[in-house]
């Protein structure tokens, strides 16, 4: 299949009893298949559309870059076209579905690579998420990583993946509720008092670098879920990553808690929970105190084996791990490879 070449057949409808959307279609998982030569090595001769590059540290053609995914699931083009069958509601796949690729280097991974260079990853995503958000059809911008089989990885050269969507994710819209109520009635941010009282109790945190902490959090959904977030209120990642002239703390801090990670699982789930899109509709109503009540964070799921019941009771997640023991072990974990 050609690059950017859209699956036909897809619609968005949403389930209106939990709210979430779902991509249905046919023919979705067949559409495209990684197979021969990498297209996302430097130097390679197979076709990608280039949207975005950061400069090159080593001499290389550049050092991250986006480029539209090979099978998109959302197109840039047109308008959503909302429209309701009764009590269901379904729109067309209008958003974008980017590859975010982390180096030219084919076996050089964040957690091999130096602090410098995923300094500039970071600050390729930032720019991806604020580029986006100026398209006022799009609610929210994803950015996240499957890392290996049992994750659903899709490329084998290291690479995140971007999508933007004219919906919210339903997990981002509980968060960005439950910030807005514990707001109204403190007037603080739910995850500052968090990491106050993480740092008070010391149990669950397992490194901190300059302005930023790895901690696990206190009511896990998975064994070793571990979360990265600024110590210093900031709402959104995009900002808060362009807004500083270097990254090597936050660089520093997620590359060791990588390895730190995979020292339990090599297969894990990664996501960055940011701010929606202002710029789109504010008929949700928490759009007021956004800049105050939401903080940004990175949220890493280890998949690990012979653990199935932590990833099927979806209904209460279930761990057999406390977060305190995951975050001594953890700590013993060497972040060096």
């Amino acid at each position: 299949m050609a690059p950017g070449v859209l699956l036909a057949g897809m619609e968005l409808r949403k389930d209106p009893i939990t709210r979430s959307w779902v991509i249905t279609g046919e023919g979705m998982e067949a559409a495209f298949h990684e197979e021969g030569a990498c297209r996302f090595c430097a130097g390679s001769t197979m076709p990608v559309q280039v949207v975005s590059s950061m400069p090159s540290l080593d001499g290389g053609p550049w050092s991250a870059r986006a480029v539209v995914h090979p099978a998109p699931l959302y197109r840039i083009e047109g308008d959503p076209q909302r429209s309701g069958n009764g009590l269901y509601d379904t729109m067309r796949t209008v958003g974008a579905h980017e590859v975010l690729v982390e180096t030219p280097h084919h076996d050089r991974p964040l957690w091999k690579a130096s602090d410098a260079e995923i300094g500039q990853f970071l600050a390729l995503a930032a720019q991806r998420i604020q580029d986006l958000k100026r398209d006022p059809r799009f609610k929210y911008v994803t950015i996240f990583k499957n890392q290996g089989a049992a994750a659903g990885q899709e490329f084998a050269h290291p690479t995140w993946l971007l999508t933007a969507t004219t919906f919210v994710p339903r997990r981002v819209l509980y968060e960005l509720r439950a910030a807005r109520e514990y707001f109204d009635q403190k007037e603080r941010c739910v995850l500052c008092d968090i990491l106050a009282q993480e740092q008070r109790q010391n149990v669950r945190i397992v490194e901190s670098i300059g302005d930023y902490v790895a901690a696990c959090p206190y009511a896990p959904r998975v064994p070793y879920e571990t979360w990265i977030l600024p110590l210093t209120h900031e709402a959104s990642f995009e900002t808060g990553v362009l807004r500083r002239t270097h990254l090597n703390d936050l660089a520093a801090l997620l590359r060791r808690t990588l390895v730190r990670l995979r020292a339990i699982s090599e297969d894990f789930h990664l996501v960055v929970h940011t701010t929606p899109n202002t710029k789109s509709t504010r008929t949700l109503g928490y759009w007021t105190t956004l800049d105050d009540d939401y903080h940004w964070h990175i949220e890493i799921m280890p998949i690990v084996p012979g653990r199935s019941k932590s990833y099927t009771f979806k209904e209460v997640y279930y761990s057999d791990v406390t977060p305190e023991s995951a975050a001594a072990r953890l700590r013993d974990a060497s972040p060096t490879l």
